[in-house]
C-alpha cells in the first residue's frame, strides 16, 4: 500500500511538472488580462480626462450599467438575440443533421455544401448579407417582390423589426451548420440495431425519434447549445459591420467596444466587458452542470 501510495504521488508530482507551462501561459495570456480589467473597471478611467488622476469608484461602473439606458437596451437586445438564434439554430441544424444522416446518393457533396456558410469568415458573410438586404439593388428584396411577397423594395436595415429580423437570418443562415455538424457527430454514433428493433416492435418514425435519437444524442445537443450561447451572447463583428448597433440592434461587446475606443472611457468599457465575460461564465457553468449530470445519470 505504501508503494502504491508513493507511486501515486509521484506520478501526480510528475503530471504538475508537466502541466506547469501550460498553466503559467494561461494564467498570463488568459487570467491577467480578465484580473487587469476587472481592476480598471473599479476606476473612474476617462482617456480625454487625465486630469482626474483615474480616482477608484468601487462598483460604481457596474451599476452604471443598469441605470444607463444605452446598456440596458443593449443587454436586452442580446438576450433576445442570443435566445432567438440559438433556438432556430437548434431546430434547422437538427433537422440538416438528421437529412445528412440518411443514405443517399451525393451525400458527402450535400454535407459538404452545408458547412460553406460556417466556412466563411463573420464579417464577409455580414458584407455579403448587408448587401443582399440593401433596399435599391439587393437581392432579398429582388426575390420577395417576383414572388409576389411584397409590392415594392423595402429598406430592410432602416427599422427595429427589419435590422433583428436581417441579423437573425444571417446569423442562423452562418453558423446553423455548425450545429448540425455537431448533432450528426452524435446522430451517427447511434447503432442501427437500435433502430432495427424498434421497427420490429412497431414503432413509427416518430416513436424511435423520440425514444432513441432524443435521448442518445442529447449530450450532444447540450454541448452544441454550450458552444452557440456563448457564441450568441459575445456577438461583435456581425452587428458591427451590418448595422453598426443602429436601430436598437446594438450588442453589449459592441457597446462595451465603443466605450473603450471610441469614447475612451476605460472604466465603463471594462465594467461591460466583465459583465458579459460572468454572464458567459456563468451559462458556461449551467450547461458543464447539466452536461455533467446527464453523463453521470
Amino acid at each position: 500500500m505504501q508503494k502504491e501510495s508513493s507511486l501515486q504521488k509521484k506520478e501526480a508530482r510528475d503530471a504538475w511538472i508537466m502541466m506547469a507551462p501550460a498553466i503559467i501561459i494561461m494564467l498570463v495570456i488568459a487570467v491577467y488580462p480578465i484580473l487587469r480589467t476587472f481592476w480598471i473597471s473599479l476606476h473612474q478611467m476617462v482617456l480625454t480626462d487625465p486630469g482626474s488622476g483615474y480616482p477608484f469608484i468601487g462598483l460604481k461602473n457596474y451599476m452604471k450599467v443598469f441605470q444607463d439606458p444605452r446598456g440596458m437596451a443593449a443587454l436586452t437586445f442580446t438576450l433576445k438575440f442570443t435566445i432567438t438564434t440559438v433556438v432556430l439554430e437548434l431546430i434547422v441544424g437538427f433537422a440538416a443533421a438528421i437529412i445528412m444522416n440518411k443514405k443517399f446518393k451525393g451525400r458527402g457533396l450535400v454535407r459538404a455544401a452545408v458547412l460553406i456558410p460556417w466556412a466563411i469568415p463573420t464579417t464577409v458573410s455580414a458584407l455579403m448579407w448587408k448587401f443582399i438586404y440593401n433596399d435599391q439593388y439587393g437581392l432579398f428584396n429582388d426575390v420577395l417582390f417576383r414572388l409576389g411577397i411584397i409590392d415594392k423594395y423595402q429598406a430592410w436595415l432602416s427599422t427595429s423589426n427589419g435590422t433583428f429580423m436581417a441579423l437573425v437570418i444571417t446569423d442562423v443562415w452562418k453558423t446553423a451548420p455548425f450545429m448540425a455538424l455537431l448533432i450528426l457527430a452524435g446522430l451517427q454514433m447511434i447503432p442501427n440495431e437500435l433502430y432495427e428493433s424498434a421497427k420490429i416492435d412497431g414503432a413509427n418514425s416518430f416513436q424511435a425519434f423520440v425514444k432513441i435519437t432524443l435521448p442518445m444524442v442529447k449530450n450532444t445537443v447540450l454541448v452544441a447549445l454550450l458552444f452557440r450561447t456563448l457564441d450568441a451572447f459575445r456577438v461583435f463583428d456581425l452587428v458591427s459591420v451590418m448595422t453598426g448597433g443602429a436601430n436598437n440592434s446594438e450588442s453589449v461587446s459592441l457597446y462595451a467596444y465603443d466605450n473603450l475606443m471610441k469614447f475612451l472611457d476605460f472604466g465603463y468599457g471594462s465594467a461591460l466587458s466583465i459583465m458579459v465575460f460572468l454572464v458567459v461564465f456563468i451559462i458556461s457553468l449551467i450547461y458543464m452542470k447539466i452536461i455533467g449530470k446527464n453523463i453521470v445519470g
